[in-house]
């Protein structure tokens, strides 16, 4: 298999996100996105926007909002490598995403990313701020990794 990064569309990208991401629904915005792909088959997205958290959002910085592959070998790692080049070649000079801690990290460091630290942990749903409530699943602790 011959695996390579093609442009996307946010709304391929979502369509991807929603049919195989384990956790996470489909992204409102973003700045670019990309595939990896076979010939005509999509095996894997990479959405990349502004970063959630407002004290990231610096202007410099951006975030891998998703990452969803299908099992794809190396698809992950070469989808957060090509996500760095392209941000970087945007003028961008950090690129985040954030990971559950049940998830290892193995492509991240693949890709050359390292592990900043745990971060969040709350609920979106606060009574200054009222949501819906954060899914029991993404609760808690993340792991925040970071491209630079």
């Amino acid at each position: 298999m011959s695996l390579v990064i093609v442009p996307t569309t946010l709304a391929e990208a979502n369509a991807f996100v929603s049919q195989h991401h384990r956790h996470h629904k489909p992204v409102i915005g973003h700045k670019f996105s990309i595939a990896a792909a076979e010939r005509e088959r999509v095996h894997g997205v990479a959405i990349v926007g502004r970063p959630v958290a407002r004290g990231n959002d610096d202007g410099l910085t951006l975030e891998v909002n998703r990452c969803c592959t299908d099992g794809t070998r190396n698809a992950c790692s070469m989808l957060y490598g090509a996500a760095w080049r392209a941000a970087k070649a945007m003028g961008y000079r950090r690129l985040i995403t954030y990971t559950l801690p049940a998830e290892g990290g193995a492509s991240l460091r693949a890709a050359g990313w390292t592990l900043i630290g745990e971060r969040g942990g709350g609920n979106w749903n606060t009574p200054a701020r009222p949501r819906i409530d954060t899914d029991a699943v993404l609760r808690g602790q993340k792991l925040l990794w970071e491209a630079a």
